[in-house]
């Protein structure tokens, strides 16, 4: 049976809906080997994921996503086989987090000045233990009955360019490349689907490790164009289900969007070679 690697998803730790353990619990059932936790700002998931990657038989991957930006474009670079004990890593992704705070704070009060009545509290109480992002702040629009779905909220209001849109506060992608490469990880480009030709090229001259190939917004030729690329310029390939859970209705992504494990194979005889 062909071995299924899935390097791209998400817990409640950040913008996902199930815990970690859950996440691993439907991944096995779905089929995969290997997956990777690539929550935003956030290593929270990983203690608990790889004791359940044991459990039930599943490689856990130690990951991250961190938002960088160029020309005012957000670019998320995947990070790959971290050490989440690294201190520098986590005083990076502490102040990452306070930042998500302070924009929700902003997000909700631009809300509050256009008659939607949510409080930050509320916010807070839908991201739990997780780094705050917008799909808390739809979640409580639509707990309080100010949207009729999940999507709503960004279309309307909480979207790029939406009435009550703040910019996170992001590192340049130079910046997180030295992040996770100093915690002894790999750098991916995350679904590069709507970046211009020009803007990956910057990130491969900047020293990017990798690119996310298969996503659920990759359609089969940009799946054969970015593998292309990978080829072209000698980087390593990723590529997952993005997974989220609940109001995204994604799960059945899991087991549909993979790569097989000759790509964690490149990124481990990689990882040799620079601590060679």
């Amino acid at each position: 049976m062909k071995r299924k690697v899935d390097l791209h998803m998400h817990s409640h730790h950040s913008d996902g809906f199930y815990s970690p353990e859950d996440v691993v619990k439907k991944a096995k059932e779905k089929g995969l080997d290997v997956i990777s936790f690539t929550d935003h700002d956030s290593i929270n998931s990983l203690k608990e994921a790889i004791e359940a990657g044991k459990k039930y038989g599943v490689e856990i991957i130690p990951g991250v996503e961190i938002s960088t930006d160029i020309s005012d474009r957000e670019i998320h670079i995947l990070g790959y086989f971290i050490d989440p004990k690294n201190p520098e890593l986590e005083h990076y992704l502490s102040f990452f987090r306070e930042e998500r705070l302070k924009r929700a704070v902003r997000i909700v009060n631009k809300l509050n000045s256009l008659g939607i009545n949510i409080t930050i509290d509320d916010v807070i109480e839908k991201a739990g233990s997780g780094a705050v992002g917008r799909p808390h702040i739809a979640h409580a629009m639509k707990e309080k009955g100010a949207i009729n779905s999940y999507f709503e909220a960004f279309n309307k209001y909480i979207g790029n360019g939406g009435p009550a849109y703040e910019r996170k506060v992001h590192v340049s992608p130079q910046s997180s490349f030295k992040i996770i490469s100093d915690a002894g990880g790999l750098s991916f480009i995350a679904h590069p689907g709507n970046l211009p030709e020009y803007i990956i090229k910057e990130l491969i001259d900047a020293g990017v490790d990798g690119i996310e190939v298969v996503h659920p917004s990759h359609v089969p030729h940009k799946v054969k164009y970015y593998r292309g690329i990978v080829n072209e310029y000698f980087l390593l390939e990723s590529g997952g289900s993005d997974f989220h859970g609940g109001d995204r209705n994604d799960d059945d992504n899991l087991g549909k969007y993979y790569v097989n494990p000759n790509a964690v194979d490149a990124m481990r005889t990689r990882l040799l070679r620079n601590s060679a």
